[in-house]
């Protein structure tokens, strides 16, 4: 762990928790209507974005200019913020902009707090779903549903007998790819809902989530939960999931393992 001050802890914790109220007022009040879509793929593929991520980001940034005006900032759609501070906000303004596109629920916007490049504190908030997921330490982490804040914690009793694996490789692990990890193919029973699927994780409702190519801000905010939840995260490679890239979440060690051993054929 960095020589963070703890008692720091609350005065950040405490700016994401307002800001997530905030968020989704702001959603309601602003953003809950029709919006423009384009393809940040000029070539072949598709990456949306919306006037709606665009908005959500300058409603961050703004927030944290006027709270903390030294810090940096790095978000999706704006770019980096350079400064000389030691901190930095990373921002995903919609974590799942396919599912906004749609209407699915599940999207959400995701911020994390880094020292000297590191994230201490994550935000999940998901506006339609009236909840948001956020830790207060490197020990504890919270979900907070219409209104009331409940502890939560990985399952740590999980085995490779009864867990429940979410997968999803967004078309970046080729079919040639996926032959050669055949055993996973088979132990994937859920969809990975992006950030929401990591969220459930750390309240043991999953016990494994595999995504490939995130970059830093769809992993960043997601890390000290994960890890205040109890959960163990890296990438394929096993390496730490600061550096983003493909990435394994589990509930406990023993799985974790179990799933890094069986990854390892397309981990390089």
């Amino acid at each position: 762990m960095l020589e963070f001050n703890l008692k720091k802890y609350k005065i950040y914790a405490d700016f994401l928790n307002r800001l997530a109220i905030d968020l989704t007022k702001f959603y309601y009040l602003k953003l809950k209507r029709t919006f423009k879509i384009s393809n940040k793929l000029k070539s072949a593929g598709y990456d949306p974005v919306t006037t709606s991520d665009q908005a959500f980001e300058k409603f961050i940034r703004y927030k944290i200019k006027s709270k903390f005006p030294d810090h940096q900032i790095i978000g999706e759609e704006f770019g980096h913020k350079t400064s000389k501070s030691e901190y930095t906000w990373v921002i995903d303004p919609i974590d799942g902009t396919r599912s906004f596109v749609i209407g699915n629920p599940t999207w959400s916007n995701l911020i994390s707090f880094n020292y000297k490049g590191y994230p201490i504190l994550g935000l999940a908030n998901f506006p339609v779903l009236k909840k948001y997921y956020l830790n207060y330490s490197d020990k504890i982490a919270y979900v907070v549903e219409n209104g009331k804040k409940r502890k939560i914690i990985v399952n740590k009793k999980a085995t490779s007998k009864n867990m429940k694996v979410a997968g999803a490789f967004h078309g970046w692990l080729s079919f040639d790819k996926q032959k050669k990890i055949p055993e996973v193919l088979k132990l994937i029973q859920f969809p990975c809902c992006d950030a929401l699927s990591y969220s459930h994780l750390a309240e043991g409702k999953i016990d494994i989530v595999i995504q490939c190519s995130n970059k830093i801000w769809d992993i960043h905010p997601l890390i000290p939960i994960i890890k205040a939840a109890g959960g163990h995260i890296n990438t394929w490679d096993n390496r730490d999931a600061v550096n983003a890239g493909n990435i394994l979440v589990s509930s406990n060690k023993m799985i974790h393992n179990k799933f890094l051993k069986l990854l390892k054929p397309v981990s390089k």
